[in-house]
């Protein structure tokens, strides 16, 4: 299995300079399948939401859908697609980051209570608890 770095996923989704959208697509059909995908951690996903909105100004509708279809490729792996898959549908109509309902997720995950923050738009969920 072969892990992404953000800038990897960053350059493939935006093909913002075609010589290296194009070592990228040729090393992923080379490489990546079903059967040996790629690793997509958290880190990398949150990096990469970060980057699209704030660098790029994507629109959270896009960046919904380019979540959804990684979820969706079975030539990738992501490291937790299950708490991705809830955080991607409420960030897609909630109004926290989707590092903070990823955050959440994985919390619940590993059995806590809850998740105390101070960011109010998080808060808004029931996985969070505003102090």
């Amino acid at each position: 299995m072969i892990g992404f770095d953000s800038n990897i996923l960053v350059r493939f989704v935006t093909r913002d300079d075609e010589k290296q959208w194009k070592r990228v697509n040729a090393f992923l059909e080379e490489n990546c399948s079903s059967e040996d995908p790629a690793w997509i951690s958290n880190i990398v996903l949150c990096e990469v939401v970060w980057v699209l909105s704030s660098g790029y100004e994507y629109a959270k509708s896009d960046i919904a859908r380019l979540l959804k279809q990684l979820l969706l490729t079975a030539q990738i792996k992501l490291e937790e697609h299950d708490a991705v898959r809830a955080a991607t549908k409420e960030y897609e109509n909630g109004k926290a980051d989707f590092s903070d309902y990823l955050i959440g997720h994985l919390n619940e995950k590993h059995r806590c209570d809850t998740t105390i923050t101070l960011d109010k738009k998080a808060a808004g969920h029931a996985l969070f608890t505003l102090i």
